[in-house]
Parts: structure tokens; sequence; C-alpha cells
């Protein structure tokens, strides 16, 4: 019977684990006679109750399976750790919060057997969000989208269903600044969206604050587009005609010289500061990139 690796990131969890392994667990019902389950566990460096909790279930059971991390390294190198470990004929990734419905791994399944390798869960409500998040969220996807050079679903994050020849395309890009909502669809393989309204955490506090949203933003940006260097290179042809236009009109025939100047010199430094800001953030990869150094470091594996 072919196998299904349900990959979970933890990071200071304690408070909903319990109750989302029941519902994980509970999985197993619905997928049996179909798939044989295994639980991939990414303790992410968690500073509570978390790391116990799940060592307790993985003493039960041999199909649950922990990797526990020397320290915080992620959420996006956490998933990759995940996929790492996986052997199965099947991944699916999801959060531990209780906000993506596990009881979805099931329609994603029978989704994937119409002929997708890559099923993603997309999300058309989110319940009991401020306004401020579910704007930001809105027009975090649909920015992220223009920006990027490939097809991104929008209103989607990391809750998806993949089969293995994905996964091991995937696990062949080893980039230190991961995206992996952008990194999936790369692969090329057939895609198609579960459709789901998604509730609110049952505990503990959002692990992707409007800061974190914004870094998960510029790595899919700087991963996957070269339109920041395209925006440089038009505002400064923009600014040189407006430069000509303005020397042409001699619209500051009647202005102080001193004015002028301090115009001109901050728009330029602006300018400046600008293009070496966004040309700063690409090299910067380029120096993590030679470095070399390992997405994550694992402390422990246990039932592997």
């Amino acid at each position: 019977m072919k196998t299904l690796d349900i990959i979970v990131p933890v990071y200071n969890e304690e408070a909903c684990l319990n109750q989302t392994m029941q519902r994980l667990l509970e999985l197993r019902t619905k997928f049996k006679g179909k798939l044989n389950l295994n639980y991939i566990f990414i303790n992410d460096g968690s500073n509570d109750k978390s790391e116990e909790i799940l060592e307790e279930y993985a003493k039960k059971d041999k199909n649950i399976k922990i990797i526990n991390f020397s320290r915080n390294f992620g959420h996006q190198a956490a998933i990759t750790a995940g996929l790492d470990y996986s052997k199965a004929d099947y991944s699916a990734i999801i959060d531990a919060d209780l906000q993506d419905p596990p009881e979805l791994i099931y329609d994603m399944y029978e989704k994937s057997l119409e002929g997708y390798d890559i099923v993603y869960g997309k999300r058309l409500k989110r319940k009991n969000e401020t306004a401020f998040k579910k704007l930001s969220a809105w027009g975090f996807y649909r920015i992220l989208k223009s920006m990027c050079n490939i097809e991104i679903p929008t209103d989607t994050g990391d809750f998806r269903f993949i089969t293995k020849d994905v996964r091991e395309a995937f696990n062949k890009m080893r980039e230190k600044h991961r995206f992996i909502r952008a990194m999936v669809p790369w692969t090329g393989f057939r895609s198609a969206p579960v459709y789901f309204n998604r509730p609110e955490r049952i505990a503990g506090e959002t692990k992707y604050p409007l800061s974190k949203m914004l870094k998960l933003a510029f790595d899919g940006i700087f991963s996957f587009s070269f339109k920041p260097i395209d925006f440089i290179f038009g505002l400064s042809a923009l600014l040189f005609l407006a430069a000509i236009v303005i020397l042409g009109l001699g619209i500051f025939d009647e202005m102080e010289e001193e004015y002028i100047i301090c115009f001109a010199l901050t728009l330029t430094c602006s300018v400046n500061l600008l293009a070496m800001g966004i040309l700063g953030q690409y090299i910067a990869r380029i120096y993590d990139e030679a470095k070399d150094r390992p997405i994550y470091i694992v402390k422990k594996s246990i039932n592997f």
C-alpha cells in the first residue's frame, strides 16, 4: 500500500498540540485501506513544552516521527527538513495551529487522483481576523504575484499535498532564503486548489506577524524576480527625462539657486540609496549562498 507523510512544523504550540495530534491521528480512519500514514513533526527550537509533548506521543506510536532542531531556524527551514526526511509516495504540509483543517488532506488526496501532482489549500474566508490582517494578507499575495516571474496562487500558504516526484524535485533546491509557496509551483508540475474557509486559531499566537510577512515577501520577490532592478532602471530613466524637461522649460529660473541645489542633491541621494538598498538585497543573498551553511541543524531525531 502507498504511504503518506504528514509534515508538521512546530514552534511553541503546546497550547494546541494535543488537539492537533488527535485530529491528525483520526485521519487514519479516513485513509484506511488507501494510504498508510506517518507523521513528521519538526520542533523548530520551541522554548515551551512542545518538545516534551511530541516525544511522549512518539514513545507510544512509531509512526510519529520527531525532528528536533538545535535552535529556531524558521518555518521554511522546518518544512524543508520534513520534506528532506520524507520517503513516502505522498507528502502533505500543514501547520500545527489548526487554521488549516487536517481533514482537508483527504480531499487533497482525492483531488490528486484526478492527475494533479500538487494540490494546495486556497482560502475563501479568514474567520475572526482583523480588517488590517485581512487587507494586508490580500495585498501581500497580489503584490507578490505581480512581482514574481512565476504563477503563485493567491490566498494560499504552505498547506498542500504533493507527490513524490514534486518532493524530489523540490529537495534539489538548496537556496538559503526559502519561499516554499513559490518554490513548489516553480517545479512546473500540474496543480489544482481545494477551497476552504480558514478558521481562527484555537490557542496561542500567530507565528507570522506583519514583520515576518514582510520578510517572507522580500524573500519571495528577491528570490524569484528581477523586477526591483528593472524598477531602478526605469526610475533612473524617468528622472533623467524629467531633468531634461525641467532644464528645457527653465522652470527654476526664478528660484533661488540654493533651493535648486538642495532639491537636486536630495533627489539624487534618495535614488542612489534606493538603488543601493535593492542591489544590496541581491548581493546579501549571494553572500549567504557562498557561505554554504546548512539550512538547518538537527539536534535529535526520533523513530526514523
